[in-house]
């Protein structure tokens, strides 16, 4: 897959494009849906199947104020649009300028002049350029005057409601990762390097540890999770916590995870943690002994939890 940053580095005119837009931020099952038809469509067509997306998250530069969480860092984003049909992903930067585009001025300069879409599939709640003024409608009158075709495709659902980013996050900030999981099409993951942590996990309550040190924006609810452990192209069952370990008076945000019947060093190796359920909230113990005695419990129903829950496959 071509991964293109910024409208003036596409150099190549690609054949039949089939365009879709949108930040897809998480690639849930309904942005999934859509790359599927427009994979589809190029395929018919002989052409090309083409994302644009926008770095940052929008909300980012229009409303901070609401301090958006990204679901899925651009690296992350593109794999899975990848994985899901997409011949080339354009990377939009999205500042000031580029929100004060007219949506006129963006059909014709950029849909039409620089891409040359054939078609174009987006999603029902699409909008864009200055104010979202650019709407659904807009295109599809747009779409006859420069002759490429329109098409929108309707929403995902699943547990009765439609399925969105937003959505996505509220679970996640709720510590509701398996239903979370099913909106993703995956379960959720986040990824970073093993770092240097206290060293109580082995020395003091021999669980040891690995301590990752984590660029993801959006982390799960702080508690206690079963997980799988992705290292080095191998897959392992664990129990993560996120928290700031209360029983030690830390303030500090910690990302710790240990992997069953595993004991190799893996200081400064990379991990990816996917979350498949909750098991509880971070808790405060009067001492050590029975802070001990409530991880070997959590990693018994971590064990139990991965050996009969259904889950979607790991991506």
């Amino acid at each position: 897959m071509v991964i293109i940053h910024g409208i003036e580095n596409m150099k190549e005119r690609y054949r039949n494009v089939v365009l879709t837009i949108g930040n897809f931020d998480g690639v849930h099952v309904g942005h999934q849906k859509i790359f599927r038809k427009v994979a589809e469509r190029a395929g018919a067509l002989g052409g090309t199947a083409v994302a644009m997306t926008f770095e940052p998250h929008p909300l980012k530069v229009v409303a901070p104020e609401r301090g958006v969480r990204v679901l899925t860092p651009f690296r992350e984003k593109a794999r899975l649009m990848e994985l899901y049909g997409m011949d080339a992903v354009l990377s939009i930067r999205f500042d000031r300028d580029f929100s004060n585009t007219r949506p006129d001025d963006f059909i014709r300069d950029v849909i039409v002049g620089r891409i040359g879409a054939k078609e174009v599939i987006v999603g029902h709640n699409y909008a864009f350029g200055k104010g979202k003024k650019g709407t659904t409608g807009l295109l599809r009158r747009r779409a006859a005057r420069y002759g490429f075709s329109f098409k929108v495709v309707r929403s995902a659902r699943l547990y009765g409601e439609v399925v969105s980013s937003s959505r996505v996050r509220s679970l996640l900030s709720r510590g509701r990762v398996c239903e979370a999981s099913w909106l993703l099409g995956r379960p959720y993951r986040i990824e970073g390097r093993v770092v240097t942590g206290a060293g109580r996990g082995g020395k003091v309550l021999n669980v040891p540890t690995a301590n990752l040190d984590t660029e993801n924006e959006l982390v799960p609810k702080e508690g206690v999770y079963a997980v799988k452990v992705g290292l080095e192209g191998r897959i392992f069952d664990g129990a993560a916590n996120i928290g700031r370990n209360p029983t030690f008076h830390e303030t500090r945000m910690n990302y710790e995870v240990h992997i069953f019947d595993f004991s190799e060093t893996i200081l400064g190796k990379e991990l990816k943690i996917y979350f498949i359920d909750r098991i509880r909230d971070e808790k405060t113990f009067p001492d050590i002994a029975t802070l001990r005695e409530n991880i070997l419990r959590d990693i018994g129903r971590a064990r139990e939890i991965l050996r009969t829950k259904r889950y979607p496959k790991l991506l």
